[in-house]
């Protein structure tokens, strides 16, 4: 019986803290979105101690765009971490929260004047994507610290379209070109520096951030040589991953912090790059495992194939149609009973891909069971759409005995409000 966090088995009742799936469910409805606040600080802490204890000058930010619920990036943000923001919208999120200017990293790609008005305004750093983008940007000023990110030409993810670079990925400026975009921003009267890399999604493998690491370092200290500049930080961004499967193993998060700060000493040593922040921008990682959706089976139909038709749909999970995304479900009135009834659960989308699994073995269903979606916590909520006019998901954030609405479901008349003439 494989049940993964932040579910456990409580009184004998699937449950998410101190509260049962079943009791969730009829409090608040279905489908849900519910994210457990202990999870994720148990998450940031755990990533933050393994990296500090072999590198002191160590800085999180968190990637808002893996989920962008206020009151999630609020707890990161008390935990300490700074923002990782692709744009406008999660720019005015952090101001919103009261997060300083000096601890937002803004990197866009492909810009709009208006977007890079916008960074230059309320973020102090500025990571760039494309040399193209530095004259534009200095129209609006300088910013007070300049990075670009660097396409290391290998990159790696669980799912082969969620690579972030390599030869085929939009992201980043070539290794071959990055010479050329520090030295033209230093002869624009750049002054302070950054350098920055985000190569990978849902990685599980240590090794592949050493590599990346020190591939990255080795044209930092060659760029600081050369153009004698010095770095203020080197952002090797995030990319690390959580089991979906259950035969998937965890991170270790101890021999990837071990392995990157090694290399990352080394080379700053071999270089002369002197005590340089090492700078990581997890979202997944945090967030990922601590939700999960909840949904109810409302009818069970026995075609060429047997399905079961939830209200949970794509529009509100839509990894398994856009990545073809695995995402265990535990049925959570019958979690002990065993799983060996092959069956599809589908949503009541009009679209043939609004399948969330095919052919999984699970107990079997009837109209009225509960399912829980798990690692549903990064990339659920935040790539939901009203697809189809279905309006999106409630979110509700456990804290031990404590449950809170922090989104509400949109009602029918939400879908329509910004239209005109208003019905």
């Amino acid at each position: 019986m494989y049940i993964p966090p932040p579910l456990s088995v409580r009184r004998n009742k699937l449950s998410i803290e101190n509260f049962s799936v079943e009791s969730l469910a009829q409090r608040f409805g279905t489908p849900i979105y519910v994210y457990s606040e202990n999870r994720i600080r148990e998450n940031f802490q755990r990533l933050k101690n393994a990296f500090q204890k072999y590198y002191p000058n160590f800085e999180i930010l968190y990637a808002v765009k893996a989920n962008n619920n206020p009151a999630i990036a609020k707890i990161l943000a008390d935990e300490g971490s700074g923002m990782d923001v692709c744009n406008p919208a999660e720019i005015w999120l952090s101001r919103h929260l009261g997060m300083p200017k000096s601890k937002t990293l803004y990197t866009g790609n492909y810009c709009t004047d208006e977007e890079l008005a916008y960074g230059a305004k309320y973020c102090d750093r500025i990571n760039l994507d494309d040399i193209a983008l530095l004259p534009r940007l200095l129209k609006f000023g300088k910013p007070k610290v300049l990075s670009f990110r660097i396409n290391p030409k290998i990159g790696k993810g669980s799912v082969k379209t969620n690579v972030f670079a390599g030869p085929e990925a939009k992201f980043g400026i070539p290794i071959e070109k990055a010479m050329q975009a520090y030295a033209a921003a230093k002869k624009a009267g750049i002054k302070r520096f950054g350098m920055h890399m985000m190569t990978g999604s849902c990685v599980l493998e240590p090794d592949y951030f050493e590599k990346i690491t020190g591939i990255l370092l080795d044209e930092a200290g060659r760029i600081a040589r050369r153009l004698k500049i010095k770095f203020e930080f080197i952002d090797i961004g995030g990319g690390f991953g959580i089991p979906y499967r259950p035969e998937e193993k965890p991170l270790d998060i101890e021999k990837t912090a071990q392995l990157v700060t090694k290399i990352f000493r080394e080379k700053c040593h071999q270089f002369k790059l002197g005590n340089v922040t090492l700078m990581v921008e997890p979202g997944r990682y945090f967030v990922g495992d601590a939700g999960v959706l909840i949904g109810t089976v409302h009818m069970i139909k026995e075609s060429y194939q047997r399905f079961a038709g939830v209200d949970v749909t794509i529009n509100h999970l839509v990894r398994p149609k856009m990545y073809g995304a695995y995402h265990h479900i535990v049925v959570a009135n019958k979690f002990r009973k065993p799983a060996k009834y092959p069956i599809n659960i589908c949503g009541s989308i009009c679209d043939s891909g609004d399948i969330l699994a095919k052919v999984r073995p699970l107990p079997k269903l009837a109209r009225g069971d509960l399912l829980a979606i798990c690692n549903a916590g990064a990339y659920g909520f935040s790539m939901s759409s009203q697809y189809n006019s279905r309006p999106r998901a409630r979110e509700v954030l456990i804290n031990d005995s404590r449950a809170t609405i922090i989104r509400e479901a949109e009602k029918i008349e939400d879908l329509f409000l910004r239209c005109k003439p208003t019905l």
